[in-house]
């Protein structure tokens, strides 16, 4: 008595779309960067100092002032979209910092020989960062409501804040992994890294308006991606925010630097190890 045994396609047996495991690469980095947080639970609370900081304190006092021009808005509504960039700038630019202890502690070296591109995992460290960065909307949306901001909680509006803060995060993780690669020390990346924090929070208009700068710093905010963040918050997270140069350039500035770094980043990540 024989038995039929059916025919195998031959589709079983081949390799998934190099899309499909390009994306699964990608996910894979991420949610391992991202299981990281299970370890380190406190480091979410300790983000919520910084904006408390600045909403609380900094903002109650100039709003006092009532001399900066923020239109319709309150000014502690102008600033709060600004101190959600902030926020974001500040954890993102050090991210880089983590780059150099894989490197020290071996990691490095094991992802660069595994099957994923070097593009997948910067990308995947780009989208942990995101990721990571939105207990950040989290804290400063729960502020602004316990400050009475005037917060529009329009679905629509919630997740184009989410995308906005993953995709600023993304962007300046992605710059701090290029200045790891470039200076391979902690104390150098260190130094560099506080030197540039500042002067793109302050060439921005996080705290106040792009028609309070000067001629020349108005050219570096023009240039600075923290602008445009800024820029696409303050219109979708207030009530009565405008974005003074458009949603369509806001996005679009972020997503061609978030591209640019990641590929620079793809490109020097190897160089990490030599």
């Amino acid at each position: 008595m024989s038995s039929y045994v059916p025919a195998i396609p031959p589709d079983v047996f081949r390799e998934p779309p190099a899309a499909l495991a390009f994306l699964r690469h990608v996910f894979a980095v991420a949610g391992a960067e991202i299981r990281k947080l299970r370890h380190d639970p406190l480091e979410l609370l300790s983000r919520a100092v910084q904006p408390t900081l600045w909403l609380v304190v900094f903002g109650q006092v100039m709003a006092r002032l009532r001399g900066v021009p923020t239109g319709r808005l309150t000014y502690l509504a102008f600033m709060a979209p600004g101190i959600l960039a902030q926020s974001v700038l500040f954890i993102a630019i050090f991210y880089g910092i983590a780059t150099i202890w894989e490197r020290d502690l071996g990691i490095l070296h094991k992802l660069l020989v595994s099957p994923a591109t070097r593009t997948a995992l910067v990308l995947g460290k780009a989208l942990s960062a995101g990721v990571r960065a939105l207990s950040q909307a989290i804290i400063v949306y729960a502020l602004a409501v316990l400050m009475r901001i005037d917060v529009n909680f329009h679905p629509a509006n919630v997740v184009g804040v989410l995308v906005l803060v993953i995709m600023g995060s993304a962007l300046f993780s992605m710059f701090s992994v290029v200045m790891a690669c470039l200076v391979k020390t902690r104390e150098r990346f260190m130094g560099i890294g506080q030197i540039l924090t500042m002067p793109l929070f302050f060439a921005s208009n996080a705290i106040y308006p792009i028609s309070l700068m000067p001629d020349w710093l108005r050219l570096l905010s023009a240039i600075n991606p923290l602008t445009y963040q800024v820029d696409a918050l303050r219109a979708l997270m207030v009530n009565g925010g405008t974005s003074a140069l458009g949603l369509g350039t806001d996005f679009g500035v972020l997503l061609l630097g978030t591209a640019l770094f990641v590929g620079l980043a793809a490109k020097l990540y190897p160089q990490m190890v030599t």
